[in-house]
């Protein structure tokens, strides 16, 4: 009875004993490799826009300096302007690594909040209400920037209160 089972072929090419992969399964581990390396690429355009932007954010230093508009306000408003998109460059690089690594969904919720933070603060300090047509559009996009500015601050709060690690948790 032996000699028959082993001389006789398998039912279907995904039966249980069967260790070669299904078509689904190949394309899944095909699919999963190139959402990878997407994510692998959109990283390295994160650190390349971050590399360039240093760069330009210490040219413009250098040359507000040597034209003596370093003590303008405006200029100092808009060094800091872009030295916080630098910072929001960073987060969504560390959340895109975040994603490659597969890493737990709280660390990446928290990334992403930080950089809404920042995104927000950014809005705040290059706020201007000659930017908007009437002083009540300049109102309303002030208290619409501080109402997500405090639900940004209550989620990371919260996050920090109710997101305590429980024993063998990372993060």
């Amino acid at each position: 009875m032996s000699e028959d089972r082993s001389t006789t072929p398998p039912a279907s090419p995904t039966t249980e004993n069967d260790s070669s992969p299904t078509l689904v399964e190949r394309y899944s581990r095909l699919a999963d490799r190139f959402v990878h390396g997407v994510e692998l690429a959109a990283a390295s355009v994160f650190a390349l826009l971050f590399a360039i932007g240093v760069v330009d954010l210490s040219l413009q230093i250098v040359l507000a300096i040597r034209s003596g508009a370093i003590t303008d306000p405006n200029t100092v408003v808009g060094f800091i302007d872009t030295g916080l998109l630098l910072l929001i460059i960073i987060e969504v690089y560390q959340t895109v690594l975040a994603y490659v690594r597969e890493s737990e969904t709280r660390r990446i919720v928290r990334l992403i909040i930080y950089t809404g933070v920042i995104a927000m603060v950014r809005k705040a300090i290059i706020f201007r209400t000659s930017e908007y047509s009437t002083e009540l559009d300049a109102l309303y996009a002030a208290v619409s920037y501080a109402m997500i500015i405090f639900g940004l601050v209550a989620l990371l709060f919260a996050e920090r209160v109710y997101g305590q690690n429980t024993p063998g948790q990372e993060i």
